[in-house]
């Protein structure tokens, strides 16, 4: 079986008195299964709402590659604040080999620091459809992937334990 290793972030923001988490809704357009005849090359299925994450490039760190992933999927700088998980998971590719595919995706609880949410480059359009802000105690029943919403409540364990983070979300640059 493969293995795969990813790297993603949960990105707060403290606004009008609630925390907002930072989400992403990824084009879900995958090619045609091969050996099928049909005049369309892609099907859709439909939305989901997740975390941005993203592979971990050759020579970077995982805590780099979330950064770098929430900059390019949402538009926004965070400051990395903690390590919240390693979700664990296998799937089937729905494109090309059709391999079973083990993968670990590290999730980082980032606060953020600056930047537009949407505003991402048009390369990254082809992965990202939109990027949006969710109430952050709204997210365990929002986002669409069971190991993700286990990552948003903790995220919402780390809020209640460490009330010090308030702070530096205020001095947050708007």
């Amino acid at each position: 079986m493969e293995r795969e290793f990813s790297a993603g972030g949960v990105v707060l923001r403290k606004m009008r008195g609630r925390w907002l988490l930072a989400v992403i809704e990824p084009h879900m357009t995958r090619p045609k299964k091969p050996g099928k005849k049909s005049t369309k090359t892609s099907h859709t299925v439909p939305s989901a709402t997740a975390l941005p994450k993203g592979a971990i490039d050759p020579g970077e760190k995982p805590d780099q590659t979330a950064l770098r992933e929430v900059q390019e999927e949402t538009g926004v700088q965070a400051d990395l604040i903690t390590k919240l998980a390693d979700i664990k998971y296998v799937y089937v590719r729905n494109w090309g080999d059709q391999a079973r595919v083990f993968k670990i995706v590290s999730f980082y609880l980032l606060l953020y620091r600056s930047g537009k949410l949407g505003n991402i480059s048009p390369e990254m359009r082809v992965e990202v459809q939109r990027a949006f802000w969710i109430p952050l105690d709204e997210a365990p029943k929002a986002l669409s992937y069971k190991g993700e919403r286990e990552v948003a409540e903790m995220a919402l364990q780390y809020l209640t334990a460490h009330p010090e983070l308030e702070a530096h979300s205020a001095n947050a640059r708007r």
